[in-house]
């Protein structure tokens, strides 16, 4: 059943309409930019419930002999770790009479669906990072959760302090999308990506006691996916970066310091696929940085005509999803 407050009515449809009669164009203003979504390397898992990964913990022991004498054998270790995946689904349904309305049916349902893309998007934008299946189960695991700790784990190594306390802080991440450092997944056997599924015409019901039916459209929308770390080394998360004293400009974190350290924790032979991630305020501060304080690693220059800042040869990329009320990571 659908509850009222969810369902498209009359007044969606008449706030949609130009003085021409025909379903003008919509300003998006709850779009967003997430490019760690468009930048992710995708592989079908090997599980079908997604991934199960094989990572080297110790190597062999090597030996100095003497003549005539020999060594024991020896050998590496490994350990394997099985990574989930979540279904994400939504569904929305108009009135077969509101839908028709006017004759509008095509364009009015083509403006209620687009909608549902960028919620599924900004969905996994969000859960990319901040996911965790010990608070809902039905997620996936996000890189924050997993560094979240500097200092027990060993992917504490790769978690940097920006020194900001309280909960007014945000992060900078750089990921080596690449299947031996982050990518997603999805479950074996089945097809990756946003699924959509135009369910026609079909019987939907109100919420009346008992329920009765009317005639709807009805659209379905899916994505099964996760997310994979296979080496805690390439990805890395510069923590507690002060937003107030960063956009102040008093006692903020050197944040061109920070990105120079974390490009030194990525292992040497990463992919040629790194992407440095933060939201809008700091990549803000880092164009006022690059205007007010010339750095050599820090490059604003031009992609496909479009400005684009980089630092080390590294693109900085806009995520909108980080949030700039992270609570201190210690």
């Amino acid at each position: 059943m659908t509850a009222l407050g969810t369902a498209v009515n009359l007044l969606d449809l008449a706030t949609r309409m130009d003085p021409d009669g025909g379903i003008g164009p919509i300003a998006e203003l709850l779009s967003q930019t997430n490019s760690f979504n468009g930048n992710m390397v995708w592989k079908e898992g090997n599980l079908t419930t997604g991934e199960r990964v094989t990572i080297r913990t110790g190597l062999p022991t090597i030996y100095f002999r003497k003549l005539n004498q020999g060594v024991q054998p020896s050998k590496s270790t490994t350990v394997q770790v099985d990574e989930g995946t979540c279904m994400m689904e939504a569904r929305g349904q108009i009135d077969k009479d509101l839908a028709e309305l006017n004759g509008l049916s095509a364009a009015f349902r083509m403006s209620e669906n687009q909608p549902f893309i960028e919620a599924m998007g900004q969905t996994f934008g969000a859960k990319a990072f901040y996911g965790n299946t010990g608070l809902d189960p039905e997620q996936f695991t996000g890189l924050a959760t997993r560094y979240s700790d500097d200092s027990g784990p060993a992917n504490a190594e790769n978690i940097i302090s920006g020194g900001g306390t309280g909960s007014d802080n945000t992060s900078i991440w750089l990921i080596d999308h690449s299947e031996q450092g982050v990518y997603g997944v999805y479950p074996k056997g089945l097809i990756g990506g946003l699924q959509h599924e135009d369910l026609g015409l079909g019987d939907a019901f109100d919420l009346q006691t008992p329920p009765a039916r009317f005639r709807a459209y009805m659209d379905r929308w899916a994505w099964k996916c996760g997310l994979v770390v296979k080496d805690w080394r390439r990805a890395v998360r510069a923590a507690n970066i002060d937003v107030s004293n960063l956009i102040a400009e008093t006692s903020a974190a050197d944040i061109l310091e920070l990105m120079a350290v974390m490009v030194d924790k990525i292992p040497a032979g990463g992919s040629s696929n790194l992407r440095f991630y933060c939201n809008r305020t700091v990549k803000t501060m880092l164009r006022i940085q690059c205007m007010n304080r010339p750095n050599v690693y820090l490059t604003l220059g031009q992609e496909e005509g479009r400005p684009k800042l980089s630092f080390d040869g590294i693109p900085i990329e806009l995520h909108d999803q980080i949030l700039s009320t992270e609570s201190t990571v210690s």
